[in-house]
């Protein structure tokens, strides 16, 4: 059953559905008769489920073309959005035609910072085929390009028409793929909702074998709680920074092994335990909770060390580079229990100790 979640700010919406099996049906499910569509995707997904959209999309009346690009953070770049520009431009795409990106977290960047500036902006549907995109990142219309100083340093807030989460996908994904996206999940869990943490806490067999009902469940639940923060701080001045849980060393864990080491999730996973560390270290969060954090993590089989140690300076400074710090002081969103946090400044020595202790 197709659970639908409205995404309301006033003058835009953004219907979000979740269900199984919605992939052949996009042609019937996106807004508007006979309308032109360009589909961006990558070489991975493209041979398991762009025919299929193409057909539905085909099969009821819209025109359409696809563009494949390369799967890997470098298709995150200024470059690939200006060959994704001269195309849509060359093929004749104009305001009232729609991008569908169809892929995990690169391609929804991509994809939506190019709809939010070609023409001035244009619509985009968001079609996640990872976990960790149908959670999160497809949801809240922020995009983000890489510069070789940082993550996410070039973008635009550029809301989804509409998100399709088909969670039947998700058995395609490969296993570290997969992992990877639970880390977003386990976010919600000690970021928003002490409910997902026990949820996930209470059904690792079924969530490590994929069981599709449950994920069903847990896509919807995280998309809803995603939902709600979106629509009382669409412009990550508030509440919404609090979902940076993780990143602010994950972030920085990826730029320093320029991309090639952790999957964005892994690097959250290990940025989570490292928070947690350092909030137990501040006296915030109790002994018990971190090691509630750090087991959740280990059934799930989320990464909480670091593989190799990095120039601990290059990351404290790399860090000090992230959106939430000021005045050359990291800030960082520091859990104080299961489902809540705060945002702290930090010293350079309680990073350096909790960086030790991560293995970095």
């Amino acid at each position: 059953m197709t659970e639908e979640i409205s995404l309301d700010l006033g003058d835009r919406k953004c219907s979000i559905l979740v269900g199984r099996g919605l992939l052949g049906d996009i042609g019937k499910l996106v807004p508007g008769k006979n309308r032109r569509f360009a589909v961006i995707t990558n070489p991975t997904v493209n041979p398991l489920y762009g025919k299929q959209v193409l057909d539905s999309l085909k099969k009821h009346g819209h025109a359409h073309v696809l563009y494949d690009v390369p799967d890997s953070e470098a298709s995150k770049s200024l470059d690939a959005a200006n060959q994704l520009y001269v195309r849509l431009s060359d093929a004749g795409f104009e305001r009232d035609s729609c991008i569908i990106g169809l892929g995990g977290g690169v391609v929804g960047d991509l994809a939506g910072f190019v709809a939010a500036t070609y023409m001035r902006g244009i619509d985009i549907i968001q079609v996640p085929t990872t976990l960790l995109a149908q959670v999160d990142s497809a949801i809240g219309g922020k995009t983000g390009l890489n510069l070789p100083g940082g993550k996410n340093l070039v973008g635009a807030f550029h809301q989804p028409v509409m998100v399709i989460s088909d969670v039947s996908v998700l058995a395609t994904l490969p296993d570290r793929d997969y992992v990877s996206g639970l880390a977003e999940v386990v976010k919600y869990g000690i970021a928003a909702d002490p409910e997902v943490f026990a949820l996930l806490e209470s059904n690792v067999d079924r969530i490590n074998r994929r069981d599709e009902r449950l994920l069903e469940k847990t896509v919807a639940r995280c998309s809803r709680i995603k939902a709600g923060i979106v629509q009382e701080d669409e412009r990550d001045r508030g509440k919404r920074l609090l979902l940076n849980f993780g990143h602010t060393l994950g972030h920085a864990l990826e730029v320093a092994t320029g991309y090639e080491t952790y999957r964005h999730g892994e690097a959250v996973a290990i940025g989570m335990l490292f928070a947690a560390r350092v909030s137990e270290k501040k006296g915030l969060l109790k002994a018990k909770e971190l090691k509630r954090i750090a087991e959740l993590a280990e059934t799930l089989g989320l990464p909480s060390q670091a593989e190799d140690r990095l120039e601990r300076e290059k990351l404290i400074s790399l860090m000090k580079g992230d959106k939430k710090s000021r005045g050359g002081k990291v800030h960082m969103v520091l859990p104080t229990g299961i489902g809540t946090t705060v945002i702290s400044e930090i010293q350079d020595e309680l990073l350096t100790a909790a960086l030790e202790e991560t293995g970095l």
